[in-house]
């Protein structure tokens, strides 16, 4: 008897392309409007991706309004400060201290919660861990709808933690400016390691 093994399915050239091959990380962009709804899209997309016990401490905030960005501006860097104040949107990414008290509905096949409850560090380690990785996931989402990022960690974190998370349990992570690309300013590609640069076989 014939056992059929179903092929796993790929994505096609252009959708690798721009995900990953073709995708650029962007300091400048285009004078256009980012709709609401590409953000919730990404959003969408990026929480089905995998966490930990699906720990799921990413926690953003879209700024977008002059005011906000002002608040935004003394944390950041020299280097950072123009191309953020004119991005479209900046994404805060942070990540939530306490995302064990969720765990209860977002992975109730066991007791995740007292894995983390009463253990200060090693929920942070794991918030952080996570909460990067979702940082990743949300940048490739971001792309799959059609936008352009710009991530930076160049920025004071104190700062953005008083300015926009002050009495909650999440921390900043990551900046990442949004919008469309202005493709005429982009510095030419850096390189690459290649395979064996990167990965071994044991």
């Amino acid at each position: 008897m014939t056992v059929h093994v179903p092929q796993p399915k790929q994505l096609s050239n252009d959708a690798l392309a721009q995900i990953f091959n073709e995708a650029r990380t962007h300091n400048a962009f285009l004078d256009k409007p980012v709709a609401d709804e590409l953000l919730r899209r990404a959003v969408d997309l990026t929480k089905m991706a995998p966490t930990s016990a699906n720990q799921s401490p990413l926690r953003l905030v879209f700024v977008r309004s002059k005011a906000a960005k002002q608040r935004l501006a003394p944390a950041l860097s020299p280097g950072n400060l123009e191309k953020t104040l004119a991005a479209p949107v900046v994404a805060i990414a942070g990540y939530d201290l306490k995302f064990f008290e969720h765990l209860p509905f977002l992975f109730p096949h066991a007791d995740a919660k007292s894995w983390f409850s009463g253990n200060a560090a090693f929920a942070e380690r794991s918030a952080f861990q996570n909460g990067t990785l979702q940082v990743a996931y949300f940048i490739l989402a971001l792309r799959s709808v059609g936008l352009d990022a710009g991530p930076m960690t160049g920025f004071d974190n104190a700062k953005v933690d008083a300015a926009f998370f002050a009495g909650t349990d999440v921390k900043s992570n990551v900046l990442i400016n949004i919008g469309y690309g202005d493709a005429d300013k982009l510095f030419p590609r850096s390189p690459r390691f290649a395979f064996d640069q990167i990965a071994t076989f044991a």
